[in-house]
């Protein structure tokens, strides 16, 4: 049983503050900032994030810092994903996580030139959020249930768990039931992606379908989708990865098609069955 988090003092980052954030989750223990012991480190009961030297997952010491240079770049935060099993699939799904790897392990100028993006990006995107909450977790020596920075790193952990494990379940969901479409037209053909409707809805239908084309590998066939409208009884079409392909303006007029964005990207319509909702995807198609 867990009974506190070490991590570093000092400056914090945000490998470690999230990593931190997945542990307090699940545990819901102390934080404690500051440099571990020999006996720390070989206590089970206490997890050692991204200081000490030594990746023990047996042991709950997690840092990364002692790798070789050649390694791929890992963090703090991947070190505990892999402890949890969820790595991969946090490495499919969350855009945000390989250049955070490259960020503490590289630098920013080596991730700008992973990224093909000049250096300036790297300080263009970092968000007012992301400053305010790495200083006061920085400045605090001790984090526990009564500190608003411990709570809300809770929060955090809790959402990026949930959303990893929920997505697994969703994908699994997806594979057995969903169907892939092969739609005629005079332009030629293309495919879509058709989720049934299946009581009750949980959630947002769509969940998942983006995800679930990348995962098979069909990203580069597969330009619309189908899904069950959460709003009503009928269907909501929209574009795979933005194909401007499929202009969803071209079926606005359609008596049963009671949405259509003015941007073209999304429809909704009362159709269910599932020749008409073909024709109204061969009709968005151009």
């Amino acid at each position: 049983m867990l009974k506190q988090i070490i991590t570093h003092p000092g400056s914090a980052h945000k490998d470690d503050f999230l990593a931190c954030s997945v542990l307090v989750h699940l545990h819901e223990v102390p934080i404690l900032r500051r440099e571990p012991t020999e006996e720390d480190l070989n206590d089970p009961g206490i997890c050692v994030v991204d200081v000490g030297g030594r990746h023990e997952p047996e042991l709950k010491n997690f840092d990364h810092h002692q790798f070789p240079q050649d390694e791929p770049p890992v963090c703090a935060l991947s070190l505990v994903l892999k402890d949890l099993g969820i790595y991969d699939d946090a490495k499919k799904f969350c855009d945000w996580l390989e250049p955070a790897e490259w960020l503490d392990c590289l630098g920013p100028v080596d991730t700008a030139k992973k990224l093909g993006a000049p250096r300036a990006v790297i300080s263009q995107l970092l968000s007012p959020i992301d400053v305010t909450m790495l200083k006061r977790f920085a400045s605090e020596t001790q984090l526990t249930f009564r500190c608003p920075i411990w709570q809300l790193m809770r929060m955090v952990g809790e959402d990026l768990v949930a959303y990893l494990r929920s997505l697994r379940n969703r994908l699994d969901f997806i594979h057995d039931r969903a169907e892939w479409w092969t739609i005629d037209t005079k332009q030629g053909a293309f495919e879509a992606l058709f989720m049934p409707r299946i009581e009750p809805i949980n959630g947002e239908p769509s969940f998942g379908l983006n995800r679930y084309i990348e995962e098979v590998g069909k990203q580069d066939e597969v330009i619309a989708l189908v899904y069950p409208d959460r709003r009503g009884g009928g269907y909501g079409l929209g574009r795979f990865n933005d194909n401007r392909r499929m202009d969803f303006t071209r079926v606005g007029e359609e008596e049963d098609v009671h949405f259509a964005h003015g941007r073209g990207f999304v429809a909704k319509t009362s159709a269910t069955d599932p020749d008409r909702l073909k024709e109204l995807l061969a009709q968005a198609y151009h």
